[in-house]
């Protein structure tokens, strides 16, 4: 097969990756409570709510360990975050690593919980996806704020953090996400080391 064939493969794979939703998990998990779950968040979202029994395979530490992760896993894997974003993100890494049948969770764990779920609670904090909102937006008002009352340069914080979004759409990455999670308030849980999520995969 040709390199140009093998990509094409792999974004097929990647591209047609199947997506559940919460009522769906619960019932996969009912009949079958050893499911592998992994789930992409830091551990401080992964702290705060999670189902009970997944495993947080922060999407760094994955993106780091893909092919002895994809290696390890059987294809009925199912894969979340808050959204889904993440964890498309690592089905797209694993499936190049030659997982083949991972699963998005379109939820997030409240939605499991909702949908009649066993979901673990720890300490409280906001999901990445919801601080990134209320950052961009409060950079981009105090930059038009102090644009108007100091100095128009100051709008500039605004275009940028306009530009800086619509890259991290068309990236699909997000930048401003990494350096939130260096703040105190997303450090309260250590994130776990690779030879201990190999730990308990094999289990």
């Amino acid at each position: 097969m040709s390199p140009a064939a093998t990509a094409d493969t792999t974004k097929s794979t990647a591209e047609t990756a199947k997506t559940i939703d919460a009522a769906t998990l619960k019932s996969l998990l009912e009949d079958n409570p050893n499911l592998t779950v992994i789930d992409v968040r830091n551990p401080a979202e992964f702290e705060s709510a999670h189902i009970a029994g997944a495993h947080n395979i922060p999407l760094p530490l994955l993106s780091a360990h893909t092919v002895e992760l994809a290696a390890r896993l059987q294809d009925g894997v199912v894969l979340m975050c808050q959204s889904g974003v993440r964890a498309k993100q690592a089905q797209e890494r694993l499936a190049a690593a030659g997982l083949q049948g991972g699963q998005v969770l379109t939820d997030s764990a409240d939605d499991v919980e909702k949908a009649g779920g066993s979901v673990v609670r720890g300490r409280q904090v906001w999901d990445m996806e919801r601080q990134v909102r209320f950052a961009a937006g409060s950079l981009v008002g105090l930059g038009l704020l102090a644009g108007r009352i100091a100095s128009p340069k100051f709008r500039v914080l605004a275009g940028g953090i306009s530009g800086g979004l619509v890259f991290s759409a068309l990236s699909n990455t997000c930048a401003m996400g990494k350096a939130l999670a260096y703040l105190p308030w997303n450090q309260g849980a250590s994130e776990p080391s690779w030879e201990e999520i190999q730990a308990k995969l094999d289990r």
